[in-house]
C-alpha cells in the first residue's frame, strides 16, 4: 500500500480493542475517580479543596506519562472538558485550574484548552475578560461560548469577529432571539 517495507498489521480480533483504546478508557476512569474523590457530597460546602485539586493534578500528570503522548493528552483534554463544565460556576474552579495548569505545563494542547476554560469561566461568570483573547480563541472555544450563557457583549464580539461563519451566525442568531424576547 505504500513504499515502506513494513507489513500492514493484521486487524485486531473481533471484540478486542487496540491497547491504546483500552488505556484511553482506563485513563478516563482513573481521572474520573480522582475527580470524584475531590467532589463533595450533596449538601456539603464548596466543591473541592486545594489539596483535592492537587491530588487530581497528580492523576493528570500520571496519565501524561503514558508512552503514547497523543492518546494521553487526548484523555486529559476530555477530562478537563468534563470537569470544567461541572466546576464552571463553583468557587473551587480557581484552585482546580491552578492545579491543572501545573499538571499540564509543557503539553500545549491541554494547556491551551485549560486557558480557554479559564477564559470561558470569566465570560460566563461576568468576571473581567479580554475581547482580544476571545476573538483570538480557538474555534472550539468560540463555539462553546456561543452555546453558553454569555453576556450580550460577548455575543456582539463573536457575531462580528469570530473565526468561523458558524460561530458568527450562531452569535447573531442568539442576539436576534434576545432582542425579540426583550421587545415582546
Amino acid at each position: 500500500m505504500g513504499s515502506t517495507d513494513e507489513p500492514i498489521p493484521a486487524p485486531a480480533p473481533e471484540g478486542t480493542a487496540p491497547p491504546e483504546h483500552w488505556r484511553y478508557a482506563r485513563h478516563l476512569d482513573a481521572l474520573a475517580a480522582a475527580a470524584a474523590a475531590g467532589t463533595p457530597a450533596a449538601g456539603t460546602p464548596a466543591a473541592g479543596s486545594r489539596a483535592e485539586a492537587e491530588a487530581e493534578a497528580c492523576a493528570v500528570a500520571a496519565v501524561l506519562r503514558d508512552p503514547d503522548p497523543v492518546m494521553a493528552e487526548s484523555a486529559v483534554v476530555t477530562h478537563l472538558d468534563r470537569r470544567a463544565v461541572r466546576l464552571l460556576h463553583s468557587d473551587g474552579f480557581a484552585d482546580w485550574a491552578a492545579a491543572m495548569s501545573a499538571a499540564v505545563a509543557g503539553h500545549a494542547f491541554a494547556a491551551g484548552r485549560l486557558r480557554e476554560w479559564v477564559l470561558l469561566k470569566a465570560v460566563v461568570r461576568g468576571e473581567p475578560w479580554s475581547a482580544e483573547e476571545l476573538a483570538r480563541a480557538s474555534d472550539w472555544c468560540q463555539r462553546t461560548a456561543v452555546r453558553s450563557p454569555v453576556p450580550p457583549e460577548a455575543l456582539v464580539l463573536l457575531a462580528g469577529a469570530a473565526r468561523t461563519r458558524l460561530v458568527r451566525n450562531g452569535a447573531a442568531q442568539r442576539l436576534r432571539r434576545a432582542s425579540a424576547t426583550a421587545t415582546a
